[in-house]
């Protein structure tokens, strides 16, 4: 029989879990299911295209018919051309950081990893979103990857607000787009 307030016995517990041991050197880093790690995306991308046409097409007919008093001549010219450029040029380029929940561990010890951040500044509504495949060995000592070491990386980077919304052509000038015109 125990008595209030005397010592009772002591339960041992295994302080040594194998699912998810690590040395005390080590940094912890994600590799299961619910861990979460950190992306740096830097994303920078830049492209140009330019196209020039040209053609140019003239047609003569000429003719001269002489007899006696009578001499006649006559001509008849046609011609055409077309000269056309065009130009496009794009340069973007995405700095972020963002926390990310490991989906899945595949086979092969890679992680599916997933996420979004969503964040509103004077109205205007950002998402990024990040999901793709990570392998264990890129993942770097303070529990983070960079994007470009992500496979079948989908990154999405979205607003919606004033500046967004001012940014877009009018109804006029998307109609006269449509129709060719603008």
């Amino acid at each position: 029989m125990l008595l209030a307030g005397a010592p009772g016995s002591a339960a041992a517990d295994n302080l040594y879990r194998g699912s998810n041991w690590s040395s005390m050197s080590s940094d912890r880093r994600a590799t299961e299911v619910g861990d979460v790690l950190t992306v740096v995306v830097f994303q920078a991308a830049q492209s140009s295209t330019a196209a020039a046409n040209s053609s140019r097409k003239a047609t003569d007919l000429g003719g001269h018919i002489s007899g006696g008093h009578l001499s006649e001549s006559g001509e008849l010219a046609f011609g055409g051309g077309y000269s056309g450029r065009g130009e496009f040029t794009r340069s973007e380029k995405l700095i972020a950081q963002i926390t990310l929940n490991v989906l899945q561990v595949l086979p092969n010890g890679d992680l599916v990893i997933g996420g979004e951040q969503w964040l509103k500044v004077n109205g205007e509504r950002t998402r990024i979103g990040v999901r793709g495949r990570i392998r264990s060995a890129d993942i770097q000592a303070d529990n983070s990857v960079l994007s470009n070491r992500i496979a079948d990386a989908q990154i999405d980077y979205d607003g919606r607000g004033f500046v967004s919304r001012s940014a877009k052509p009018g109804l006029i000038n998307r109609i006269f787009s449509f129709l060719g015109l603008g």
